[in-house]
């Protein structure tokens, strides 16, 4: 087989180039309050890495860290996260064309971090994990996020300003491989009939693996959902799951209906 050129203009084999590894992608601290949110930042990252050939990205989630007087955030202290399939030859690309899209593209005043995760080569997983669901619970350091790293075997890296944002970014990493934690950007958008839609035809959404009653209900397939304001999937066991609670009162053919946002808040 012949070699070809990666994006960066590196030399690679042709069999390398069909390897693939799963890798996790983590920003934090990136906006203030008149830019660009964090989550638009991840999306255009995950676009690019489409765009450039090296891989498919999945759909990027909110976690909500710990909001604390000593932890300095634009306005809810949320890391962004998102998963893809990439070319083992792209891995490093890719990292350096994150870092440098952050250093060119996060707001001033900004603290932006960056955490990717290649995930087959973590030297702890569990670590990872628990480095997450402690930044929900405490207030952590710089010096705490970089020797996770390090013991983890993740790239962390700071792209400005205190360069805070890299707690975060370790932390989003976590939660996201924890599989259990985060909101999904964006809402559901799906045609219905007077509001309601079917739950088989609800589970033919490319964003949701799985609908869920939150009092643990069976749910049935021909079952008809209200679809409410802004309705969002949440991250449960690694799926993009929609949470639903029963209809009270008129239903008007409705068993159940989406969650209001302020439910979702603790998701």
């Amino acid at each position: 087989m012949k070699n070809a050129l990666d994006a960066s203009g590196t030399v690679v084999s042709s069999s390398s180039r069909f390897l693939k590894k799963h890798i996790l992608v983590s920003i934090d601290d990136t906006d203030n309050l008149e830019s660009r949110g964090t989550g638009e930042l991840a999306s255009q990252i995950a676009e690019e890495l489409e765009k450039n050939g090296w891989g498919i990205s999945s759909y990027v989630t909110r976690h909500q860290l710990l909001v604390h007087p000593d932890i300095p955030y634009t306005s809810h202290n949320s890391a962004m996260c998102f998963s893809a399939e990439v070319d083992e030859a792209a891995v490093d690309t890719i990292v350096t064309h994150a870092a440098d899209f952050l250093a060119r593209e996060s707001a001033p005043g900004s603290d932006p971090g960056l955490c990717v995760a290649v995930v087959d080569r973590l030297l702890d997983p569990d670590c990872l994990l628990r480095f997450g669901l402690k930044a929900k619970k405490e207030v952590l350091t710089k010096e705490e996020a970089y020797e996770a790293a390090r013991r983890i075997g993740v790239h962390l890296s700071e792209h400005g300003g205190s360069g805070q944002g890299v707690i975060g970014a370790l932390a989003g990493a976590g939660l996201r491989l924890g599989g259990n934690d985060g909101r999904l950007k964006g809402s559901i958008d799906v045609p219905t009939t007077q509001g309601m839609v079917s739950i088989r035809e609800l589970l033919n959404h490319p964003h949701v693996n799985a609908i869920r009653a939150i009092d643990g209900s069976e749910v049935h397939m021909e079952d008809m959902v209200k679809i409410g304001e802004k309705a969002k999937t949440v991250q449960q066991d690694g799926k993009a799951v929609l949470l639903v609670s029963a209809v009270q009162g008129d239903t008007d053919g409705a068993s159940w209906q989406t969650i209001p946002r302020q439910q979702l808040k603790r998701y």
